[in-house]
């Protein structure tokens, strides 16, 4: 069965769906985007990705074309016509395509908004058993991370880098300190059980399922420090993992070809993933 994306208000097969080359998304990045995930064919933790899309729109001034209520029924209708049980739905508003390609916000353009499903099964990923690796990477992005952009070029460059090193994961370093991942949160646990994780600034996204995890750990009552962090102190962590909406909480086993701990998973990270899982079926719509 052919994948349905949804398209400025219609539902179209994936082969189907397409907008204008004039698009300011395809011509600029001028947009943003989110992906929810989906556990049995439920979308995890989405009224955070809502709120995070309205705060990046906001930022630059985009409108959505739909409200937050109206996106929502969108993305179960696609969850519902794609039969998906375990993946994501990715969504992605622009400001919308002009008749010629001029910097400055065009005006009486509507946004586009588009959306379209994938296949993954998170729960059950074998990395999760494993860990991953990552590399690091500078920091060359600009410096409004908090905005969830489509302008994701230096993340492509990060992500390719590791592809290519055999690692699954790069951690961004800036003046030293690790910023997050390509895709992903970093966390560290210290030798005195504190978790640690950059705090929230412009420096970086702020990670739905990072926030969750913080909150989720904090009500446990465990140590949680937001400050940045250095490779050398994620090296000489009890463990290291990272948080995202398509891995959840993942541990990483080593930084650079050098083993985190002892190269296996440790029991906060499977035990924090526990936690997870169970917030994200028991708050699933």
């Amino acid at each position: 069965m052919d994948r349905i994306a949804y398209v400025n208000g219609s539902f179209v097969p994936l082969a189907d769906a397409k907008i204008s080359i004039l698009d300011r998304g395809f011509l600029f990045a001028d947009g943003i985007y989110e992906v929810a995930a989906v556990l049995d064919g439920k979308l995890v933790d989405n009224a955070s990705h809502l709120a995070r899309l309205q705060r990046s729109v906001g930022e630059i001034a985009l409108g959505l074309p739909e409200t937050p209520a109206r996106i929502l029924q969108i993305q179960k209708e696609l969850i519902g016509r794609n039969n998906l049980v375990n993946g994501m739905v990715y969504l992605e508003v622009t400001r919308g395509a002009d008749t010629g390609r001029d910097f400055a916000f065009p005006k009486g353009v509507k946004p586009t908004l588009v959306m379209f499903t994938s296949v993954k099964d998170i729960i059950n990923a074998p990395s999760a058993k494993t860990g991953i690796a990552v590399i690091t990477v500078p920091d060359i992005r600009w410096v409004r991370r908090d905005i969830k952009s489509v302008a994701l070029l230096a993340q492509v460059l990060a992500k390719q880098a590791a592809a290519a090193a055999g690692a699954s994961e790069a951690w961004m370093i800036e003046d030293g300190m690790v910023t997050e991942g390509g895709s992903s949160s970093a966390f560290i646990l210290t030798q005195d059980d504190v978790l640690v994780t950059r705090h929230n600034s412009s420096a970086i996204l702020p990670g739905c399922t990072r926030k969750a995890v913080v909150a989720l750990a904090e009500e446990r009552q465990l140590r949680v420090e937001q400050r940045p962090f250095t490779v050398a102190e994620a090296l000489a962590a009890k463990e290291a993992f990272i948080t995202s909406a398509t891995v959840f909480v993942q541990a990483v086993v080593s930084i650079d070809g050098k083993t985190v701990a002892n190269g296996k998973p440790g029991a906060m990270t499977d035990r924090l993933r526990e936690i997870y899982v169970d917030f994200a079926r028991a708050t699933a719509v």
